[in-house]
């Protein structure tokens, strides 16, 4: 073997024989009055890869069965590289079977065979944002700058007087107002006596 079989980031140790199981499904279509069938390709089944070998020493079966267990039990897709899956499209693979035997024949060995079988690639992490047009995202990033921009000029222009309560500025007005007509009341007098008022006119 060329290239040591590695299961993510850990190489296989102490492999014995290494093989593989690729497989087509199909469904027999009889058809009525003719000899043979038709069969429909419902195209390959995840292909599985066998591995088995053994180990010696306690230390070493110790560290094996960690690794190897922790693996199993994450049951996480993983990558898988090995000469006996070259032109394969096998990329990632999960742990289908885990097999560890020990023998009283041998008490320092131990055998296991570990099946693979190939697995999708992980799906890539969701978009929070899913169909959104991000052209609309891009439009109000926009008028946010515009309105940012606008609040900059106003505050840009200083104190800007309250002008809610008008009266404040139109008081000393009308004081002046008052001052300057308050002898006319007196000068139309005379005028009054002459032409009368305007009830007395229309009694």
């Amino acid at each position: 073997m060329t290239v040591k079989p590695v299961l993510g980031d850990w190489e296989v140790p102490r492999i014995a024989s290494i093989r593989t199981l690729e497989q087509r499904r199909y469904v027999e279509l009889a058809v009525p009055g003719k000899v043979g069938s038709l069969f429909q390709d419902l195209n390959t089944v995840p292909t599985r890869v066998a591995i088995a070998g053994s180990l010696y020493g306690t230390e070493a079966q110790s560290e094996f069965l960690e690794t190897l267990r922790g693996k199993f039990q994450a049951g996480e897709p993983v990558t898988f590289v090995a000469d006996i899956i070259t032109a394969t499209e096998v990329q990632y693979v999960v742990i289908e079977t885990l097999e560890v035997q020990e023998s009283g024949l041998h008490p320092d060995q131990l055998d296991y065979v570990l099946v693979l079988r190939e697995s999708p690639p992980p799906p890539p992490p969701p978009n929070p944002l899913g169909g959104l047009d991000t052209g609309l995202l891009d439009q109000a990033a926009g008028f946010l700058d515009t309105v940012t921009g606008a609040l900059d000029a106003i505050a840009g222009l200083g104190n800007i007087p309250d002008i809610s309560d008008p009266t404040a500025q139109i008081t000393p007005v009308l004081d002046g107002v008052t001052t300057a007509t308050a002898g006319l009341e007196e000068a139309l007098g005379p005028l009054e006596a002459i032409f009368g008022t305007p009830e007395e006119d229309d009694a």
